[in-house]
């Protein structure tokens, strides 16, 4: 279950790791085993993620990290350019810089 709030602070690519592990979980492992999930991935053009999907997986997060992670804040303080361009990279970086 992913709802444990972490106190250890995770490194990058822990962090990759779990979004990915969350991703899997949203979209299902047979989508992901045909894709090629980095960093740079788009939510909305290489994973082709709709909004409920996006919103499955900000709650993840949310589940995961608690209050330690106002990610959607974050999200909401975004305009619609920089929602229709974010990408997996971004999410780790905010994520990092929070912990």
């Amino acid at each position: 279950m992913d709802t444990i709030a972490s106190t250890a602070k995770m490194n990058s690519d822990e962090i990759f790791d779990l979004m990915k592990q969350f991703i899997t979980e949203v979209i299902g492992e047979e989508f992901v085993e045909e894709m090629d999930i980095t960093p740079e991935s788009s939510f909305t053009k290489d994973l082709e993620m709709d909004s409920i999907e996006i919103v499955s997986f900000s709650e993840k997060i949310k589940a995961h990290f608690g209050n330690q992670i106002d990610f959607t804040g974050w999200l909401s303080s975004m305009d619609l350019d920089q929602l229709i361009n974010l990408n997996l990279g971004m999410i780790i970086n905010y994520i990092h810089e929070c912990q």
